[in-house]
């Protein structure tokens, strides 16, 4: 590791912040190590981070670690997680800013479901019953640290939506084993960009699964529902970790969602790189999910397709509550009276307030163009 005034850190060093924050050493097996190595190496030798931006990268793998840490702790602490069935669970994926986050919000209102909220993907234990999540030092430390996000740069409320309370992606579960593609979202690491996409992901995912079992050890009863885009690197991996999957994949124009995914970026990493700027944004990310929808379509071929259901943005802003029920139908999952309630007040929730949707964009600030993202999506989007 150079000592190159950029570095966010070595391995050992990032271990030894994460161990200060939680108390803990058992970071279980190594097998994220290598992803950890090529990632810092990465942030040295190419991402030209600001001082703030070396601070967030440190902060972002220091509890990528941490939780890892917490994982360990709670596999140990309670063996039987290792019983609880995952069953069927419904995973929202599709290209960025196609309605993922809005569609599973609405799905876990259901209570039947559960999602996974945002304090316990970063402090990852068994979800305490809701009334003592106030009380809770792990909530309340996640709690303040969105407060304070809120306040830095207020305009990502509007983009993106996040608090301790919210369910949110689960990629969070995926960087303990250092396989995502959330670090090349927000931060200009394209070596380890090209390690990640040669990778096998089912470690991760079989981790993932265990953070489940752990998270949902109170809520046994009740079906997960998880979302992240970068699903769509890893359909093989998620059918042979969870072979019953119901996999929802969403649809708008690759033309909106590159100029939106594009913005919302360039947004949350706002001052921390001299690298990351709009026209690198722009053509990294154009190539970062045009590949994963490549893959996906690729790999969703091998299945059945009664385990996948697509779902248009358009139709679904028209009509929320007709489309859930309409994925409900397809999958034959049970759409009670109580879920229909729960879920039309959600959605009005949803609308109002800080988590009432506000973005504006063009392709033209991140140096593309229509006929460009045309061509770079050319047969993948399915009508």
């Amino acid at each position: 590791m150079s000592n190159h005034h950029n570095a966010v850190g070595t391995t050992e060093e990032l271990h030894a912040l994460a161990t200060e924050s939680t108390g803990l050493r058992d970071f279980g097996d190594d097998s994220h190590v290598e992803g950890l190595r090529v990632l810092l190496d990465s942030f040295d030798r190419e991402a030209q981070l600001t001082p703030l931006g070396q601070m967030v990268a440190r902060e972002t793998v220091r509890g990528a670690l941490g939780a890892r840490a917490l994982s360990e702790a709670g596999f140990a602490r309670y063996p039987e997680h290792a019983g609880v069935p995952i069953e069927r669970p419904v995973f929202v994926t599709g290209l960025p800013r196609t309605g993922t986050t809005a569609l599973h919000r609405l799905l876990t209102a259901d209570p039947g479901h559960q999602g996974l909220e945002m304090w316990l993907a970063e402090r990852p234990q068994p979800r305490p019953h809701r009334d003592s999540w106030e009380g809770n030092p792990d909530f309340q430390q996640v709690q303040a640290i969105y407060a304070a996000q809120h306040e830095a740069n207020p305009d990502m409320a509007g983009l993106h939506y996040m608090d301790a309370l919210v369910v949110e992606e689960c990629w969070r579960l995926l960087q303990q084993s250092m396989l995502s593609v959330s670090f090349e979202c927000i931060f200009h690491v394209p070596a380890y960009s090209n390690w990640l996409a040669g990778q096998d992901w089912t470690s991760a995912y079989a981790r993932h699964k265990k953070n489940l079992q752990l998270i949902g050890l109170n809520d046994t009863g009740k079906r997960w529902v998880l979302k992240n885009p970068s699903h769509m690197f890893a359909v093989d991996e998620i059918m042979s970790v969870y072979p019953d999957a119901l996999i929802i994949q969403t649809h708008r124009s690759p033309r909106t969602v590159m100029a939106s995914i594009c913005s919302v970026n360039e947004h949350a990493s706002r001052g921390w790189s001299e690298a990351f700027d709009n026209e690198t944004i722009g053509r990294t990310q154009l190539d970062l999910w045009a590949r994963g929808l490549d893959h996906f379509e690729k790999a969703r071929a091998r299945y059945n397709p009664a385990q996948f259901i697509d779902v248009d943005y358009h139709d679904f802003v028209a009509d929320p509550l007709g489309t859930v029920e309409t994925v409900y139908t397809h999958f034959s999952l049970p759409f009670t009276d109580e879920a229909r309630l729960a879920m039309q007040d959600m959605h009005r929730q949803s609308l109002s307030g800080a988590r009432r949707p506000e973005h504006t964009y063009a392709l033209a600030d991140f140096g593309l163009t229509e006929s460009a993202v045309d061509e770079r999506f050319a047969g993948l989007q399915r009508a």
